[in-house]
């Protein structure tokens, strides 16, 4: 069966049934082929720079990536963009983010692919919450709204995990909201913290 497929064929499958970001077992449903066989031509192409490999089991077409934002919630799920990513994306703290942060409900993880770094922190289920959907490119992808990154920040910050920065612009946040989701994570530290911006 695997002498069946080609390149093209597959790169055409992958776009005709959407999938920019697929594993072993939807290219097996897509083509109706085997495990074995899907996991040879994976490989197979993977070494030929047709496909890449995000993480083990995840593979997307070398030729057309989809947006990073999107790949990031696809990488580890659950998860959602948030902290410097999704406060540099909002403008609330003026530095370039060179690493895509997100938090997750799950442990917490980091990979390296791309050339870039993706990190996933976790917080407690009760604060997996506070993310809305954005669209690039066709892609709809989870991002912490703006007060919910902060209240993520801010939850580091008050269990050591990330340091104090005085350069938080928060004139467009809603001090209401981010009490809201500050809340979420039950720790009076944050609260303080919120006092200081």
């Amino acid at each position: 069966m695997i002498k069946k497929l080609n390149p093209i064929m597959v790169q055409q499958g992958l776009k005709n049934k959407g999938f920019s970001v697929f594993t072993p077992r939807e290219f097996e449903r897509i083509f109706g082929v085997s495990s074995g066989a899907a996991r040879q031509f994976i490989h197979t192409y993977v070494e030929k720079n047709f496909f890449i490999k995000l993480r083990n089991g995840l593979y997307i077409l070398e030729e057309k990536q989809p947006p990073v934002y999107f790949l990031a919630n696809r990488i580890y799920r659950p998860s959602y963009v948030s902290l410097e990513t999704a406060l540099s994306y909002y403008g609330i703290i003026p530095e370039t983010i060179y690493s895509i942060t997100s938090v997750t409900s799950k442990s917490t993880q980091k990979f390296d692919t791309l050339g870039m770094n993706f990190n996933y922190t976790r917080i407690k289920q009760k604060a997996f919450q506070g993310y809305t959907v954005k669209k690039e490119a066709g892609h709809s992808y989870y991002i912490a709204e703006p007060e919910k990154a902060l209240a993520d920040y801010l939850y580091l910050v008050s269990v050591g995990k990330r340091t104090w920065n005085d350069r938080f612009y928060t004139k467009n946040i809603s001090r209401k909201k981010l009490i809201a989701y500050a809340d979420l994570f039950e720790r009076r530290k944050i609260t303080e913290l919120i006092k200081k911006i």
